[in-house]
C-alpha cells in the first residue's frame, strides 16, 4: 500500500473533472484501510472515500487523503430453496454484480442492470431504478466507525433508508466507511416491468416468456439509448432527484399543465420526473462551453471535455432557479459535491 502525493483524480469521477489530490491511496483489504486511518501523518487532513466516482462532482482540488475503496470478493452467507443471501466487498463493481446474479439466475436486482458506482455506495444512496430499490433486497452490511476502529452491523431499519437516503448520508455522514454489503436475492422471480419503457422495450426485443435476463437485457438497452457513455462524455447519470411534492400541489399543476406526468408515492404525495420540468423549463439539449444538458435526457448533466466542476454546479443551481419559478417545485441534487 502506497500512498501517493498529488494525484490527478480525473480517471477516478465519472464527470471526467480534473482535479487533484494532496494524498491518494487505494485499499484492497481491512487490514491496509485501518493502518492508513491510523497513520499519525494522515490524522488530521480532510478524507474523502472513493468508490466508482460515479455520484459526486469535484468543485476544486481536494487538499486531503483520498482513500479508493477497492476491497473485493463475493461470498455465499447462506442458502435456502427460496432464497440465497450474498456478500460483496464495497469495492465489487455494481454491475459486475448485477451480471454474476443475472448468470445464476439469482432475483432482485436485474432491474438496476448497467447503474455505475460500487455495491459500498449502493445503501448510501439507496440506488433505484425501474420500480426497484436496494432496500428490498438489503440485508445488512458492516462498516468500520472511523471514531472508533470498531466494525459495526447495520439492518435495514437501522440504514433508515428513504429516497435516494440513508443514515449515511445524514448523521452518519464522514463517521463510516462501509466494507461490505449482504443481499438476500430470490430464487424465484417476481418480475417487475410496470416501471417506465420495460414492457414496450421486452416487445420490441420480441421477448415472449418472461426472464430476469430478458428484463436486465431490456433495462441495459434502455439505458445505453438514453444515458450518455461516461467513457464517451463526462457525467453522473441523474444529477437531480424526482420531486415528491404534495398532491394538492400536483393537482394544482395538473390544471396549468395537463400533460405533466407523475407518479403516486402514496394518497398524500405524488412523484414528478425531473427530467420532463427541466425539458419542460426549456433546459434539454443547452450546451454552455465544455458542459451542457444532455441531448436525448434532460435529468443529465454533462461533461464535453475540459469543463470545470464550478460550471457544472453553476448550470445545476441555473436550472434549479429555473424549475423553482416555472412551477414551485425545488428540485433536489443526487449527486454529492466535493
Amino acid at each position: 500500500m502506497i500512498v501517493q502525493k498529488d494525484v490527478q483524480l480525473k480517471p477516478f469521477n465519472t464527470f471526467g473533472i480534473e482535479a487533484t489530490a494532496k494524498y491518494f491511496v487505494e485499499v484492497e483489504n481491512l487490514s491496509q484501510l485501518q493502518a492508513i486511518l491510523q497513520n499519525p501523518q494522515y490524522q488530521s487532513v480532510e478524507r474523502l472515500i472513493l468508490g466508482g466516482g460515479s455520484n459526486m462532482l469535484l468543485t476544486k482540488d481536494f487538499d486531503g487523503l483520498v482513500i479508493k475503496m477497492s476491497i473485493k470478493g463475493l461470498e455465499i452467507i447462506k442458502e435456502t430453496d427460496e432464497n440465497i443471501w450474498i456478500k460483496a466487498g464495497a469495492g465489487v463493481v455494481w454491475h459486475d454484480l448485477v451480471m454474476y446474479c443475472v448468470s445464476k439466475n439469482y432475483a432482485g436486482i436485474e432491474n438496476l442492470s448497467l447503474i455505475p458506482g460500487t455495491v459500498g455506495a449502493a445503501p448510501m444512496q439507496n440506488i433505484g431504478a425501474y420500480g426497484i430499490e436496494i432496500k428490498e433486497v438489503f440485508e445488512e452490511l458492516e462498516a468500520l466507525e472511523i471514531a472508533t476502529g470498531d466494525i459495526k452491523k447495520f439492518d435495514k431499519p437501522t440504514c433508515n433508508f428513504g429516497y435516494r437516503e440513508s443514515i449515511f448520508k445524514h448523521e452518519g455522514k464522514g463517521k463510516y466507511i462501509i466494507l461490505n454489503v449482504t443481499f438476500k436475492l430470490s430464487k424465484k422471480p417476481n418480475f417487475h416491468v410496470e416501471y417506465g419503457a420495460i414492457k414496450d422495450t421486452l416487445a420490441e426485443m420480441n421477448v415472449n416468456e418472461l426472464s430476469i435476463k430478458a428484463i436486465s437485457d431490456a433495462v441495459i438497452h434502455i439505458r445505453q439509448s438514453k444515458l450518455p457513455n461516461p467513457a464517451e462524455i463526462g457525467n453522473a447519470g441523474s444529477f437531480f432527484k424526482n420531486p415528491e411534492i404534495p398532491s394538492t400541489q400536483f393537482n394544482i399543476l395538473k390544471e396549468q399543465f395537463p400533460n405533466i406526468p407523475s407518479y403516486p408515492v402514496n394518497e398524500t404525495t405524488i412523484k414528478v420526473p425531473a427530467g420532463w420540468l427541466i425539458e419542460q423549463a426549456g433546459w434539454k439539449g443547452q450546451r454552455f462551453g465544455n458542459v451542457g444538458v444532455h441531448a436525448k435526457q434532460a435529468l443529465v448533466l454533462v461533461n464535453y471535455g475540459g469543463g470545470k466542476g464550478y460550471e457544472i454546479k453553476e448550470l445545476s443551481e441555473k436550472i434549479q432557479a429555473s424549475v423553482k419559478e416555472k412551477f414551485g417545485i425545488q428540485l433536489s441534487a443526487e449527486v454529492n459535491f466535493i
